[in-house]
């Protein structure tokens, strides 16, 4: 025990005292336009009889009081988006393509506010939020795009008299359901392709982080989408199942797009059954992180920072299990622990020169805790951090000697714990990384190029990282296996979650 305490001392982050941001005030300093408190139905914004707070994760302060939507707000959403779509429908692909556009300018103007209001509703360092902001704008900028290439095809006929057709057409009224981690983002890569497709959208943000929802009404307001073709109804976690109820089980609805938990979805998927709606859902992962001997060393260190410690290790492909070769093990984590000594500081996340902001609740630090004293429990060895912070502050973590029998490599953290597995093999590194029920993401780092094909084939994800630890972008379709989700969104592929096809049979014509 000694020992490991002065392996504690010695390798223990620099000192970082998140204290000063929950007492420190910070502003908003956002525009009022854009910090919105009610819902957004039918063109107009809408109070609820009741109100919930938003609050700084980072200090607890208050930011605003949002109105607390019910089934019947939720309903009416719903109403007013059928409504809408038997015209939005009928307008022309270039037409859609265009207001579409429109909205994406407008995030780019605003962008620098729009980050503050992520920062400051879910913690995020604002360099962070920037980032998402620019994401999120450019799934709108490419269903602009997108929208006027919903090709159907001409198919040759067997029959001398007739013509086979197969058209594209929107499906209808489509339920977005967003969580917290990418207030934005989420939105727009489902609305974007909705839209572009022809559908009209209610969206229920997470109840954590309403305000970007609400401030992306009101530019889609200010670019001109028709009234009902965009919905928001925010709502608090007491009121969340039966505002989803509704969203999932009304007739009127056509599709349901949801991310966030495997178990949440599951009751969306027995929700959304019974009318048989079209479904789409990108749920946990448990995403490995593979590093083979012959990696480059620097690029893999480069890429574990990356991959684990984005906003906080709050991602759904952020990498929850490191597993490094033997040759190169040792080697790997004094680079890393180095890595992370250099670039991690904790603290709000508007204050300049934090990359580590707080994680989105005390509950959420309560489970990281959890997983490291589980796995010191059982062996592991603590190299960095360790500790919770005040509030819901948890210090990134380094831990190696684990094991396939601890916490942390069975759930998903959702938080900055980086546990380090040693392997010889590489069938025991594909044993290890696939010996889960999920499969969103996974990463690897090798130089050897039979490997990497072996292995890219043989991970049972949906998305693989080759000497890469950031996959997403627009251009590229994004979705899991096993129990990580249904469809795809982004890239070409994500408008189809959005359309149905039409087998149109032209007879009576002449030979």
């Amino acid at each position: 025990m000694g020992s490991f305490c002065l392996l504690r001392t010695r390798f223990l982050l620099r000192p970082l005292v998140p204290s000063a941001a929950m007492q420190r005030t910070y502003s908003l300093d956002v525009s009022p336009e854009l910090v919105r408190n009610q819902a957004y139905i039918d063109g107009r914004w809408i109070s609820a009889a009741a109100d919930f707070p938003v609050l700084d994760p980072a200090s607890g302060a208050l930011i605003a009081r949002v109105a607390d939507c019910g089934p019947a707000e939720a309903k009416q959403a719903v109403d007013a988006a059928y409504k809408a779509f038997h015209t939005w429908k009928q307008q022309t692909a270039k037409e859609r393509s265009d207001l579409l556009r429109r909205w994406y300018e407008l995030m780019v103007k605003h962008k620098d506010e729009l980050a503050r209001i992520v920062t400051f509703e879910c913690g995020k360092p604002l360099p962070e939020a920037l980032g998402e902001v620019g994401y999120s704008a450019g799934f709108l900028e490419w269903y602009s795009e997108e929208a006027r290439r919903c090709y159907g095809d001409v198919v040759p006929s067997p029959f001398r008299d007739r013509k086979i057709l197969l058209l594209k057409q929107p499906v209808g009224v489509a339920s977005i359901i967003t969580p917290w981690n990418f207030p934005s983002a989420m939105i727009t890569r489902k609305v974007g392709a909705a839209l572009a497709a022809g559908c009209t959208v209610v969206v229920k943000p997470a109840e954590d982080t309403p305000l970007s929802a609400l401030a992306l009404a009101q530019l889609a307001d200010q670019a001109g989408i028709p009234a009902g073709v965009f919905n928001v109804v925010p709502c608090s976690r007491e009121k969340t199942p039966a505002v989803g109820e509704v969203l999932c089980t009304d007739p009127l609805v056509a599709k349901v797009s949801f991310t966030g938990s495997t178990a949440t979805g599951k009751i969306l998927l027995r929700h959304a059954a019974d009318t048989v709606k079209k479904v789409s859902m990108e749920l946990g992962g448990n995403a490995p992180f593979i590093v083979f001997n012959s990696a480059d060393l620097d690029k893999a260190v480069a890429g574990a920072m990356g991959s684990k410690f984005r906003n906080t290790g709050q991602t759904c492909v952020c990498s929850n299990r490191f597993l490094v070769q033997s040759g190169v093990h040792d080697a790997f984590v004094e680079k890393l622990g180095v890595a992370m000594d250099a670039q991690l500081r904790m603290g709000h996340g508007a204050e300049p020169g934090v990359t580590q902001g707080p994680l989105i609740n005390a509950r959420a630090a309560e489970k990281v805790a959890h997983q490291v004293e589980d796995a010191v429990s059982r062996g592991a060895r603590v190299l960095r951090g360790g500790k919770r912070g005040e509030g819901s502050y948890m210090e990134p973590t380094l831990l190696t000697g684990v094991t396939t029998e601890m916490l942390c490599t069975k759930e998903e953290t959702f938080g900055p714990l980086l546990p380090v597995i040693r392997f010889n093999t590489e069938s025991e590194a594909l044993a290890i990384a696939n010996a889960t029920d999920v499969g969103l993401a996974g990463y690897f780092f090798s130089q050897d190029v039979s490997q990497i094909w072996r292995v890219a084939e043989a991970l049972e994800t949906g998305m693989v990282g080759v000497n890469e630890g950031l996959l997403s972008t627009p251009e590229a379709a994004f979705g899991g296996v096993k129990q990580s989700g249904l469809g795809s969104e982004g890239s070409k592929y994500g408008i189809q979650e959005y359309l149905h096809v039409k087998y149109m049979c032209f007879g009576g014509l002449e030979a």
